[in-house]
């Protein structure tokens, strides 16, 4: 490290942000999970962690908020030939199912087999997650999810809740996605917040930011959660700030629904679709940058403790890069604020 230039560009073949880390050097260790078996509308976010990580060397190191987080070490898994496997298999059964909508009459052996088939697959790319993360928190490193689409982080999840008792979960995200197996796939990216709820009990809190996508099962059953969900519609967001209320109160009010320590679940449509418009399912409205990184700001001063992170749905655009050059700025200040929060790193 003591020859490595935080100044100069990045150098042709280092690893993420253009740092010269390794595994075993790292405090935090990114797992990037390339799967999008059941995307309903757009496509290519199995494509995001790679093109994340080729913009990430134009990212400069210095940061306003956090002193140096890469000294810390960053550090990034190569993508899993096997999941990439599972996920062209799966893909191509969901996209028989999702011709017929989803509904499978009992006769049809074919579709119900392609279902089995995606179910099957999503439960082994679960079960990959699961380990490799539980690998990596056993050797004391902070694990960060690049998805993919957002059924991803489910094995981490299942990873973390086996080593905290209880823990929130901060969620960013244009849909609710507690839909119950939607078109039939139980590992739906339009399910983790349900399967999360439903299966995960260590999860005490969830609160999600910026929903403005959901059908009404969903908001019957976010509302059947009692306390332990709490949403910020972005229709309600829009109405605060347009009464006056600034948005540092709007974010203190989040920030204090959680508990002491979060996992911070942030799909990138949950952001303005200026800034990510090539995601799955883009949405009008939605948070400015800055906006959401306040929200995680807020956090670490207001001594939470960030203990783990996914970001998923950057879909890249062959012809511009700017989805992934939004998605590897965003990943960096989530990864110097997760640094923090932990005191691996000082904030400013």
């Amino acid at each position: 490290m003591s020859a490595f230039d935080p100044n100069a560009a990045a150098v042709e073949g280092s690893g993420i942000f253009g740092l010269p880390f390794d595994e075993n050097d790292s405090a935090l260790v990114y797992l990037p999970v390339p799967w999008e078996a059941t995307t309903s509308y757009g496509g290519g976010t199995a494509g995001g962690p790679a093109a994340i990580l080729e913009a990430s060397h134009q990212v400069d190191l210095y940061d306003l908020d956090v002193v140096r987080p890469y000294e810390a070490g960053l550090f990034m898994l190569p993508e899993s030939r096997q999941v990439k496997t599972w996920n062209r298999k799966a893909r191509a059964a969901a996209k028989k199912v999702i011709r017929a909508g989803g509904v499978i009459p009992e006769r049809n052996r074919k579709l119900r087999a392609a279902l089995a088939t995606v179910n099957q697959l999503s439960g082994r790319m679960n079960e990959y997650v699961r380990n490799e993360t539980k690998r990596l928190l056993d050797s004391g490193k902070i694990v960060a999810i690049l998805g993919g689409d957002h059924s991803v982080p489910f094995g981490a999840l299942q990873a973390v809740a086996a080593k905290h008792s209880s823990f929130g979960i901060l969620h960013f995200d244009a849909h609710s996605d507690t839909r119950k197996a939607y078109e039939g796939f139980t590992w739906s990216h339009a399910s983790i917040m349900y399967n999360v709820l439903d299966k995960i009990p260590q999860v005490e809190k969830l609160v999600q930011i910026g929903i403005r996508d959901f059908c009404e099962e969903e908001l019957e059953y976010l509302n059947s959660q009692g306390s332990r969900v709490k949403v910020y519609f972005d229709r309600d967001l829009a109405r605060k700030k347009f009464e006056g209320t600034t948005w540092w109160n709007i974010a203190r009010d989040m920030v204090s629904e959680l508990p002491d320590e979060v996992w911070v679940s942030f799909d990138i449509d949950g952001l303005d679709p200026r800034f990510c418009p090539h995601t799955g399912t883009p949405v009008p409205g939605g948070l400015d940058f800055q906006e959401a990184l306040h929200v995680l700001w807020l956090l670490v001063h207001l001594g939470k403790k960030i203990i783990g992170f996914d970001l998923n749905e950057v879909s890249p655009d062959p012809k511009s890069e700017w989805d992934a050059n939004v998605g590897a700025r965003l990943l960096y200040k989530m990864s110097a604020l997760t640094l923090a929060s932990q005191d691996k790193v000082r904030a400013h």
